[in-house]
């Protein structure tokens, strides 16, 4: 289990990030125990604290539970969860920003997929 870090955002949340990511990407699935607070904070040389408050931002998020005495697990649905998340926060984030650019470059629906079908011909989106 490798996590990088940088100076983009404070530690607690590139570790709720890098966490959420190894669940979406099956490095935990639905049941799996997750390391340790203790765990992690000795792996990572950081503040058991930090560490802390990073996993119960996935718990506030529904990702991941705690049992008592057994430790921290991901709770059954956490895929599908992140899933429907990424694909609004796309939609937030890039389709709607593309829709507002398009209609202030005065590019139609039709024009637009056909842009998009000339980036797929173009080799530039594996499907």
């Amino acid at each position: 289990m490798q996590f990088h870090f940088d100076e983009s955002s404070p530690l607690y949340q590139q570790i709720a990030s890098q966490l959420e990511e190894m669940i979406f990407t099956g490095g935990f699935d639905e049941g799996d125990q997750v390391p340790s607070t203790t765990q992690l904070s000795q792996q990572l040389h950081i503040n058991p604290a930090t560490v802390l408050k990073g996993m119960n931002q996935l718990v506030d998020k529904g990702l991941i539970e705690k049992r008592r005495g057994l430790g921290m697990f991901v709770m059954k649905g956490a895929q599908q969860k992140i899933m429907e998340q990424r694909k609004e926060d796309f939609y937030n984030d890039y389709v709607k920003t593309l829709l507002l650019e398009a209609h202030k470059l005065g590019i139609t629906k039709q024009h637009l997929q056909d842009l998009i079908e000339r980036g797929e011909q173009d080799g530039k989106i594996n499907s």
